[in-house]
Protein backbone atom coordinates (compact mmCIF):
# COMPACT_ATOMS: atom_id res chain seq x y z
CA UNK A 1 0.00 0.00 0.00
CA UNK A 2 1.19 3.48 -0.85
CA UNK A 3 1.91 5.78 2.07
CA UNK A 4 0.86 8.74 -0.02
CA UNK A 5 -1.96 10.77 1.44
CA UNK A 6 -5.24 10.55 -0.49
CA UNK A 7 -5.96 13.92 -2.16
CA UNK A 8 -8.98 15.77 -0.80
CA UNK A 9 -11.75 16.47 -3.26
CA UNK A 10 -14.96 15.18 -4.82
CA UNK A 11 -15.45 14.09 -8.43
CA UNK A 12 -18.73 14.80 -10.28
CA UNK A 13 -20.36 11.47 -9.36
CA UNK A 14 -19.28 11.57 -5.69
CA UNK A 15 -21.51 12.88 -2.89
CA UNK A 16 -19.97 14.45 0.22
CA UNK A 17 -21.40 13.70 3.71
CA UNK A 18 -24.50 15.77 4.51
CA UNK A 19 -22.84 18.48 6.62
CA UNK A 20 -20.09 19.03 4.04
CA UNK A 21 -22.71 18.90 1.29
CA UNK A 22 -24.62 21.82 2.85
CA UNK A 23 -21.52 23.98 3.34
CA UNK A 24 -20.23 23.27 -0.18
CA UNK A 25 -23.66 24.20 -1.58
CA UNK A 26 -23.71 27.46 0.39
CA UNK A 27 -20.25 28.26 -0.98
CA UNK A 28 -21.53 27.82 -4.55
CA UNK A 29 -24.52 30.10 -3.81
CA UNK A 30 -22.26 32.80 -2.34
CA UNK A 31 -20.15 33.08 -5.51
CA UNK A 32 -23.15 32.91 -7.87
CA UNK A 33 -25.34 35.43 -6.08
CA UNK A 34 -23.66 38.82 -6.69
CA UNK A 35 -23.45 38.58 -10.50
CA UNK A 36 -26.91 37.03 -10.89
CA UNK A 37 -28.53 39.70 -8.73
CA UNK A 38 -26.53 42.46 -10.44
CA UNK A 39 -27.83 41.42 -13.87
CA UNK A 40 -31.40 41.65 -12.52
CA UNK A 41 -30.76 45.10 -11.05
CA UNK A 42 -29.14 46.44 -14.24
CA UNK A 43 -31.79 45.06 -16.61
CA UNK A 44 -34.80 45.87 -14.38
CA UNK A 45 -35.88 42.24 -13.98
CA UNK A 46 -37.40 41.11 -10.67
CA UNK A 47 -34.56 40.04 -8.34
CA UNK A 48 -36.38 37.19 -6.56
CA UNK A 49 -37.63 35.82 -9.90
CA UNK A 50 -34.10 35.97 -11.31
CA UNK A 51 -32.74 34.07 -8.31
CA UNK A 52 -35.50 31.43 -8.56
CA UNK A 53 -34.92 31.06 -12.32
CA UNK A 54 -31.20 30.52 -11.70
CA UNK A 55 -31.88 27.62 -9.35
CA UNK A 56 -34.59 26.05 -11.51
CA UNK A 57 -32.49 26.33 -14.69
CA UNK A 58 -29.50 24.74 -12.92
CA UNK A 59 -31.65 21.78 -11.81
CA UNK A 60 -32.99 21.32 -15.35
CA UNK A 61 -29.48 21.65 -16.82
CA UNK A 62 -28.17 18.92 -14.53
CA UNK A 63 -31.09 16.60 -15.38
CA UNK A 64 -30.83 17.25 -19.14
CA UNK A 65 -27.09 16.56 -19.12
CA UNK A 66 -27.57 13.30 -17.20
CA UNK A 67 -25.83 14.61 -14.02
CA UNK A 68 -22.50 14.38 -15.85
CA UNK A 69 -21.51 18.07 -16.12
CA UNK A 70 -20.95 19.98 -12.85
CA UNK A 71 -21.94 23.52 -13.88
CA UNK A 72 -24.12 26.19 -12.29
CA UNK A 73 -26.43 28.35 -14.42
CA UNK A 74 -26.59 32.06 -13.61
CA UNK A 75 -27.57 35.31 -15.34
CA UNK A 76 -25.16 36.25 -18.13
CA UNK A 77 -23.47 39.65 -18.49
CA UNK A 78 -23.22 39.06 -22.25
CA UNK A 79 -26.95 39.73 -22.67
CA UNK A 80 -27.17 42.88 -20.52
CA UNK A 81 -26.85 45.42 -23.34
CA UNK A 82 -29.32 43.54 -25.57
CA UNK A 83 -31.92 43.12 -22.80
CA UNK A 84 -31.44 46.73 -21.66
CA UNK A 85 -32.04 47.92 -25.24
CA UNK A 86 -35.47 46.27 -25.15
CA UNK A 87 -36.30 47.41 -21.61
CA UNK A 88 -35.38 51.01 -22.50
CA UNK A 89 -36.71 51.08 -26.08
CA UNK A 90 -38.82 54.11 -26.94
CA UNK A 91 -41.45 51.96 -28.66
CA UNK A 92 -42.11 50.17 -25.35
CA UNK A 93 -41.87 53.25 -23.10
CA UNK A 94 -45.62 53.34 -22.39
CA UNK A 95 -45.73 49.72 -21.21
CA UNK A 96 -45.57 48.53 -17.60
CA UNK A 97 -42.42 46.93 -16.20
CA UNK A 98 -43.92 43.43 -16.42
CA UNK A 99 -44.95 43.97 -20.03
CA UNK A 100 -41.40 45.05 -20.93
CA UNK A 101 -40.01 41.99 -19.16
CA UNK A 102 -42.47 39.78 -21.06
CA UNK A 103 -41.27 41.16 -24.40
CA UNK A 104 -37.61 40.64 -23.46
CA UNK A 105 -38.48 37.11 -22.30
CA UNK A 106 -39.50 36.16 -25.84
CA UNK A 107 -36.02 37.04 -27.16
CA UNK A 108 -34.42 35.11 -24.28
CA UNK A 109 -36.49 31.99 -25.00
CA UNK A 110 -35.61 32.16 -28.70
CA UNK A 111 -31.91 32.56 -27.88
CA UNK A 112 -32.13 29.23 -26.08
CA UNK A 113 -32.98 27.52 -29.35
CA UNK A 114 -29.75 28.89 -30.90
CA UNK A 115 -27.68 27.11 -28.22
CA UNK A 116 -29.69 23.90 -28.61
CA UNK A 117 -29.22 23.86 -32.41
CA UNK A 118 -25.48 24.53 -31.98
CA UNK A 119 -25.29 21.70 -29.45
CA UNK A 120 -27.04 19.26 -31.79
CA UNK A 121 -24.68 20.21 -34.64
CA UNK A 122 -21.64 19.66 -32.42
CA UNK A 123 -22.98 16.30 -31.22
CA UNK A 124 -23.44 15.24 -34.84
CA UNK A 125 -20.07 16.46 -36.16
CA UNK A 126 -17.97 15.51 -33.14
CA UNK A 127 -15.17 17.16 -31.18
CA UNK A 128 -12.77 17.33 -34.13
CA UNK A 129 -14.97 19.92 -35.84
CA UNK A 130 -15.34 22.06 -32.74
CA UNK A 131 -11.58 21.87 -32.12
CA UNK A 132 -11.06 23.24 -35.62
CA UNK A 133 -13.49 26.13 -35.05
CA UNK A 134 -12.66 26.71 -31.38
CA UNK A 135 -9.04 25.66 -30.72
CA UNK A 136 -7.33 26.32 -27.38
CA UNK A 137 -5.96 29.64 -28.73
CA UNK A 138 -9.56 30.88 -28.99
CA UNK A 139 -11.15 29.26 -25.92
CA UNK A 140 -8.15 29.99 -23.69
CA UNK A 141 -8.02 33.64 -24.76
CA UNK A 142 -11.77 34.02 -24.24
CA UNK A 143 -11.50 32.58 -20.72
CA UNK A 144 -8.76 35.14 -20.01
CA UNK A 145 -10.82 38.12 -21.19
CA UNK A 146 -13.93 36.87 -19.36
CA UNK A 147 -12.00 36.96 -16.09
CA UNK A 148 -10.08 40.17 -16.72
CA UNK A 149 -13.05 42.07 -18.21
CA UNK A 150 -14.71 41.65 -14.80
CA UNK A 151 -11.71 43.14 -12.99
CA UNK A 152 -13.34 46.59 -13.03
CA UNK A 153 -16.44 45.22 -11.26
CA UNK A 154 -14.27 43.50 -8.66
CA UNK A 155 -12.20 46.60 -7.84
CA UNK A 156 -15.24 48.91 -7.79
CA UNK A 157 -17.08 46.51 -5.48
CA UNK A 158 -14.02 46.30 -3.22
CA UNK A 159 -14.17 50.09 -2.76
CA UNK A 160 -17.97 50.31 -2.37
CA UNK A 161 -19.41 52.14 0.65
CA UNK A 162 -23.03 52.34 1.84
CA UNK A 163 -25.07 55.14 0.29
CA UNK A 164 -24.54 58.45 2.09
CA UNK A 165 -21.23 57.38 3.66
CA UNK A 166 -18.80 58.14 0.80
CA UNK A 167 -16.42 59.90 3.20
CA UNK A 168 -12.66 59.27 3.40
CA UNK A 169 -13.33 57.16 6.52
CA UNK A 170 -16.04 55.11 4.76
CA UNK A 171 -13.88 54.55 1.67
CA UNK A 172 -10.84 53.54 3.73
CA UNK A 173 -12.88 51.11 5.80
CA UNK A 174 -14.35 49.56 2.63
CA UNK A 175 -10.81 48.83 1.44
CA UNK A 176 -9.90 47.37 4.84
CA UNK A 177 -12.91 45.01 4.66
CA UNK A 178 -12.25 43.94 1.07
CA UNK A 179 -8.53 43.36 1.72
CA UNK A 180 -9.27 41.32 4.86
CA UNK A 181 -11.70 39.25 2.77
CA UNK A 182 -9.26 38.82 -0.12
CA UNK A 183 -6.16 37.87 1.86
CA UNK A 184 -8.00 35.66 4.35
CA UNK A 185 -9.53 33.75 1.41
CA UNK A 186 -6.11 33.32 -0.20
CA UNK A 187 -4.59 32.19 3.13
CA UNK A 188 -7.42 29.70 3.66
CA UNK A 189 -7.10 28.30 0.14
CA UNK A 190 -3.31 27.94 0.37
CA UNK A 191 -2.75 26.84 3.97
CA UNK A 192 -5.86 25.00 5.16
CA UNK A 193 -5.49 21.23 4.94
CA UNK A 194 -7.88 18.30 4.74
CA UNK A 195 -11.64 18.92 4.59
CA UNK A 196 -11.32 22.55 5.67
CA UNK A 197 -9.27 23.31 2.54
CA UNK A 198 -12.45 22.86 0.49
CA UNK A 199 -14.27 25.85 2.00
CA UNK A 200 -11.91 28.83 1.52
CA UNK A 201 -14.51 31.02 -0.22
CA UNK A 202 -17.10 30.53 2.51
CA UNK A 203 -14.51 31.06 5.27
CA UNK A 204 -13.22 34.16 3.51
CA UNK A 205 -16.75 35.54 3.28
CA UNK A 206 -17.39 34.88 6.99
CA UNK A 207 -14.10 36.56 7.91
CA UNK A 208 -14.90 39.64 5.82
CA UNK A 209 -18.48 39.72 7.12
CA UNK A 210 -17.33 39.65 10.77
CA UNK A 211 -14.76 42.36 10.00
CA UNK A 212 -17.53 44.49 8.43
CA UNK A 213 -19.74 44.03 11.52
CA UNK A 214 -16.93 45.06 13.87
CA UNK A 215 -15.83 48.02 11.73
CA UNK A 216 -19.47 49.12 11.39
CA UNK A 217 -19.90 49.11 15.18
CA UNK A 218 -16.68 51.05 15.77
CA UNK A 219 -17.01 53.64 12.97
CA UNK A 220 -20.81 53.91 12.62
CA UNK A 221 -20.63 53.13 8.88
CA UNK A 222 -23.46 50.59 8.25
CA UNK A 223 -21.72 48.09 6.00
CA UNK A 224 -24.11 45.32 7.13
CA UNK A 225 -27.85 46.06 6.78
CA UNK A 226 -30.57 43.45 7.36
CA UNK A 227 -33.67 45.26 6.05
CA UNK A 228 -33.02 45.73 2.33
CA UNK A 229 -36.48 44.32 1.55
CA UNK A 230 -38.89 45.91 4.04
CA UNK A 231 -42.01 43.82 4.51
CA UNK A 232 -43.83 42.05 7.33
CA UNK A 233 -44.37 39.03 5.13
CA UNK A 234 -42.20 35.99 5.85
CA UNK A 235 -42.87 34.36 2.48
CA UNK A 236 -42.57 36.36 -0.73
CA UNK A 237 -43.32 34.30 -3.84
CA UNK A 238 -41.35 35.52 -6.91
CA UNK A 239 -43.33 37.46 -9.50
CA UNK A 240 -43.57 35.25 -12.59
CA UNK A 241 -44.38 36.65 -16.04
CA UNK A 242 -45.03 35.01 -19.41
CA UNK A 243 -43.27 35.85 -22.72
CA UNK A 244 -44.96 38.06 -25.32
CA UNK A 245 -44.01 37.58 -28.98
CA UNK A 246 -41.84 40.40 -30.34
CA UNK A 247 -39.59 40.46 -33.40
CA UNK A 248 -37.66 43.38 -31.89
CA UNK A 249 -36.69 41.21 -28.92
CA UNK A 250 -35.67 38.33 -31.22
CA UNK A 251 -33.42 40.59 -33.34
CA UNK A 252 -31.82 42.24 -30.28
CA UNK A 253 -31.32 39.24 -27.99
CA UNK A 254 -31.23 36.03 -30.04
CA UNK A 255 -27.86 36.61 -31.83
CA UNK A 256 -26.01 37.01 -28.49
CA UNK A 257 -26.38 33.25 -27.97
CA UNK A 258 -23.91 32.65 -30.82
CA UNK A 259 -21.27 34.69 -29.02
CA UNK A 260 -21.70 32.76 -25.74
CA UNK A 261 -20.78 29.42 -27.37
CA UNK A 262 -16.99 30.04 -27.09
CA UNK A 263 -17.52 31.00 -23.42
CA UNK A 264 -19.32 27.68 -22.75
CA UNK A 265 -16.59 25.84 -24.66
CA UNK A 266 -13.90 27.45 -22.51
CA UNK A 267 -15.79 26.46 -19.35
CA UNK A 268 -16.14 22.84 -20.48
CA UNK A 269 -12.42 22.59 -21.30
CA UNK A 270 -11.54 24.13 -17.93
CA UNK A 271 -13.68 21.56 -16.14
CA UNK A 272 -12.22 18.70 -18.17
CA UNK A 273 -8.68 19.66 -17.15
CA UNK A 274 -9.41 20.05 -13.43
CA UNK A 275 -11.76 17.06 -13.01
CA UNK A 276 -9.46 14.61 -14.77
CA UNK A 277 -6.46 15.98 -12.88
CA UNK A 278 -8.28 15.28 -9.59
CA UNK A 279 -9.34 11.82 -10.81
CA UNK A 280 -5.71 11.03 -11.65
CA UNK A 281 -4.48 12.23 -8.24
CA UNK A 282 -7.17 10.18 -6.49
CA UNK A 283 -6.06 7.10 -8.39
CA UNK A 284 -9.34 6.76 -10.27
CA UNK A 285 -9.18 4.87 -13.57
CA UNK A 286 -12.31 6.64 -14.77
CA UNK A 287 -11.97 9.22 -17.57
CA UNK A 288 -14.77 11.77 -17.28
CA UNK A 289 -14.49 13.01 -20.90
CA UNK A 290 -16.22 16.28 -20.03
CA UNK A 291 -14.69 18.03 -23.07
CA UNK A 292 -16.53 15.57 -25.32
CA UNK A 293 -19.85 16.69 -23.81
CA UNK A 294 -19.71 20.21 -25.26
CA UNK A 295 -22.76 19.59 -27.46
CA UNK A 296 -24.73 18.25 -24.49
CA UNK A 297 -23.63 21.26 -22.44
CA UNK A 298 -24.94 23.69 -25.09
CA UNK A 299 -28.25 21.84 -25.25
CA UNK A 300 -28.53 22.10 -21.46
CA UNK A 301 -27.50 25.77 -21.57
CA UNK A 302 -30.14 26.48 -24.20
CA UNK A 303 -32.82 24.73 -22.15
CA UNK A 304 -31.70 26.84 -19.20
CA UNK A 305 -32.37 30.01 -21.23
CA UNK A 306 -35.78 28.73 -22.31
CA UNK A 307 -36.80 27.81 -18.75
CA UNK A 308 -35.49 31.07 -17.31
CA UNK A 309 -37.14 33.06 -20.11
CA UNK A 310 -40.49 31.31 -19.65
CA UNK A 311 -40.87 32.38 -16.01
CA UNK A 312 -39.34 35.88 -16.13
CA UNK A 313 -35.59 35.44 -15.60
CA UNK A 314 -32.76 36.90 -17.72
CA UNK A 315 -30.71 34.85 -20.19
CA UNK A 316 -27.81 33.03 -18.58
CA UNK A 317 -24.88 30.70 -18.93
CA UNK A 318 -22.76 28.39 -16.80
CA UNK A 319 -20.75 30.45 -14.35
CA UNK A 320 -16.98 30.89 -14.36
CA UNK A 321 -17.14 32.00 -10.70
CA UNK A 322 -18.56 28.60 -9.72
CA UNK A 323 -15.93 26.79 -11.79
CA UNK A 324 -13.22 28.85 -10.05
CA UNK A 325 -14.67 27.85 -6.68
CA UNK A 326 -14.68 24.19 -7.71
CA UNK A 327 -11.08 24.46 -8.96
CA UNK A 328 -9.95 26.08 -5.70
CA UNK A 329 -11.88 23.72 -3.39
CA UNK A 330 -11.50 20.54 -5.55
CA UNK A 331 -15.25 19.91 -5.12
CA UNK A 332 -16.81 19.03 -8.50
CA UNK A 333 -19.70 17.06 -7.00
CA UNK A 334 -22.96 17.29 -8.98
CA UNK A 335 -25.05 16.63 -5.79
CA UNK A 336 -23.51 19.80 -4.32
CA UNK A 337 -24.80 21.84 -7.27
CA UNK A 338 -28.24 20.19 -7.05
CA UNK A 339 -28.52 21.21 -3.39
CA UNK A 340 -27.22 24.71 -4.21
CA UNK A 341 -29.94 25.08 -6.86
CA UNK A 342 -32.67 23.92 -4.45
CA UNK A 343 -31.46 26.24 -1.67
CA UNK A 344 -31.34 29.14 -4.15
CA UNK A 345 -35.00 28.57 -5.04
CA UNK A 346 -35.91 28.40 -1.32
CA UNK A 347 -34.00 31.62 -0.58
CA UNK A 348 -35.90 33.44 -3.35
CA UNK A 349 -39.20 32.71 -1.59
CA UNK A 350 -38.28 33.76 1.96
CA UNK A 351 -37.82 37.46 2.68
CA UNK A 352 -35.52 36.99 5.74
CA UNK A 353 -33.21 34.71 3.75
CA UNK A 354 -33.03 37.19 0.86
CA UNK A 355 -32.23 39.95 3.39
CA UNK A 356 -29.44 37.82 4.93
CA UNK A 357 -27.87 37.42 1.49
CA UNK A 358 -28.36 41.12 0.72
CA UNK A 359 -26.69 41.98 4.04
CA UNK A 360 -23.33 40.75 2.72
CA UNK A 361 -21.39 44.01 2.20
CA UNK A 362 -20.41 44.86 -1.37
CA UNK A 363 -16.82 45.34 -0.17
CA UNK A 364 -16.78 41.68 0.94
CA UNK A 365 -18.09 40.58 -2.45
CA UNK A 366 -15.39 42.74 -4.06
CA UNK A 367 -12.65 41.06 -2.03
CA UNK A 368 -13.86 37.63 -3.11
CA UNK A 369 -14.31 38.75 -6.72
CA UNK A 370 -10.71 39.95 -7.09
CA UNK A 371 -9.62 36.37 -6.41
CA UNK A 372 -12.39 34.55 -8.29
CA UNK A 373 -12.27 36.65 -11.46
CA UNK A 374 -8.50 36.34 -11.52
CA UNK A 375 -8.79 32.56 -11.30
CA UNK A 376 -11.16 32.57 -14.31
CA UNK A 377 -8.44 34.36 -16.30
CA UNK A 378 -5.76 31.98 -15.02
CA UNK A 379 -7.87 29.03 -16.17
CA UNK A 380 -7.59 30.38 -19.72
CA UNK A 381 -3.82 30.07 -19.42
CA UNK A 382 -4.31 26.52 -18.07
CA UNK A 383 -6.33 25.59 -21.18
CA UNK A 384 -3.52 26.72 -23.48
CA UNK A 385 -0.87 24.98 -21.38
CA UNK A 386 -2.88 21.76 -21.28
CA UNK A 387 -3.36 21.78 -25.06
CA UNK A 388 0.32 22.65 -25.55
CA UNK A 389 -0.32 25.80 -27.59
CA UNK A 390 2.87 26.90 -29.38
CA UNK A 391 3.36 30.49 -28.23
CA UNK A 392 6.09 31.02 -30.84
CA UNK A 393 3.72 30.26 -33.71
CA UNK A 394 2.76 33.46 -35.60
CA UNK A 395 -0.81 32.27 -36.27
CA UNK A 396 -1.41 31.47 -32.58
CA UNK A 397 0.07 34.79 -31.48
CA UNK A 398 -2.13 36.70 -33.95
CA UNK A 399 -5.33 35.01 -32.72
CA UNK A 400 -4.50 35.43 -29.02
CA UNK A 401 -3.42 39.06 -29.49
CA UNK A 402 -6.55 40.08 -31.39
CA UNK A 403 -8.93 38.43 -28.91
CA UNK A 404 -7.19 39.92 -25.86
CA UNK A 405 -7.03 43.48 -27.19
CA UNK A 406 -10.54 43.61 -28.66
CA UNK A 407 -12.05 41.94 -25.58
CA UNK A 408 -10.22 43.97 -22.96
CA UNK A 409 -9.97 47.22 -24.94
CA UNK A 410 -13.68 47.08 -25.73
CA UNK A 411 -14.56 46.28 -22.13
CA UNK A 412 -12.70 49.27 -20.69
CA UNK A 413 -12.64 51.75 -23.57
CA UNK A 414 -15.21 54.26 -24.79
CA UNK A 415 -17.95 54.55 -22.15
CA UNK A 416 -16.66 51.56 -20.22
CA UNK A 417 -19.96 49.77 -20.87
CA UNK A 418 -18.46 46.82 -22.72
CA UNK A 419 -19.64 48.06 -26.12
CA UNK A 420 -17.50 48.98 -29.15
CA UNK A 421 -18.97 51.74 -31.37
CA UNK A 422 -18.18 50.95 -35.01
CA UNK A 423 -19.83 51.98 -38.31
CA UNK A 424 -22.74 53.59 -36.46
CA UNK A 425 -23.47 50.42 -34.47
CA UNK A 426 -22.40 49.26 -30.99
CA UNK A 427 -20.95 45.74 -30.71
CA UNK A 428 -20.55 43.81 -27.41
CA UNK A 429 -16.80 43.60 -26.71
CA UNK A 430 -16.62 39.97 -25.57
CA UNK A 431 -18.89 38.71 -28.34
CA UNK A 432 -16.94 40.70 -30.96
CA UNK A 433 -13.60 39.41 -29.67
CA UNK A 434 -14.89 35.83 -29.79
CA UNK A 435 -16.32 36.11 -33.31
CA UNK A 436 -13.26 37.91 -34.73
CA UNK A 437 -11.00 35.29 -33.12
CA UNK A 438 -13.04 32.42 -34.58
CA UNK A 439 -13.10 33.95 -38.08
CA UNK A 440 -9.39 34.81 -37.98
CA UNK A 441 -8.52 31.27 -36.90
CA UNK A 442 -10.57 29.78 -39.76
CA UNK A 443 -9.00 32.13 -42.33
CA UNK A 444 -5.44 31.45 -41.14
CA UNK A 445 -6.13 27.70 -41.15
CA UNK A 446 -6.90 27.60 -44.89
CA UNK A 447 -4.42 25.28 -46.58
CA UNK A 448 -2.91 24.23 -43.26
CA UNK A 449 -2.09 20.53 -42.84
CA UNK A 450 -3.26 18.81 -39.65
CA UNK A 451 0.37 17.96 -38.86
CA UNK A 452 1.23 21.65 -38.79
CA UNK A 453 -1.21 22.44 -36.00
Amino acid sequence: MSSKKQPVGYLPDERPPIVELIFFALQQIVVMFPATVLVALITGFHVSTTIFASGLSTLCFILITGRKIPLYYGSSFSYIAAIASIMGAEQFSSLSLNDKISIAQFGIVMSGFVSIIAGLIIQRTGRKTIDKILPATVTGSIAIIIGLSLAKNAIENAAAVPEGFATPLGQNMAWVISLITLFSTIIYSVYLKGRLSQLPILFGLFTGYIAALIIGQVTGVPFVVFDTIQTNSLISIPEFTLPKASWAAVVAIMPIAIATIPESTAHIYQLDIYVNDLAKKKGSSKNYNIADKLGLNLIGDGMGDIISGLIGGPAGTNYGENISTMAISKVFSVPVLILAAILTMVISCFTPLINVVYSIPTAVIGGLSIYLYGVIGAQGIAIMMDRKVDMFNSKNLAIIAIILVIGLGGSYGFSGNGMIPMFGVEFPALATAAIVGIVLNLLLSIGENSEEK
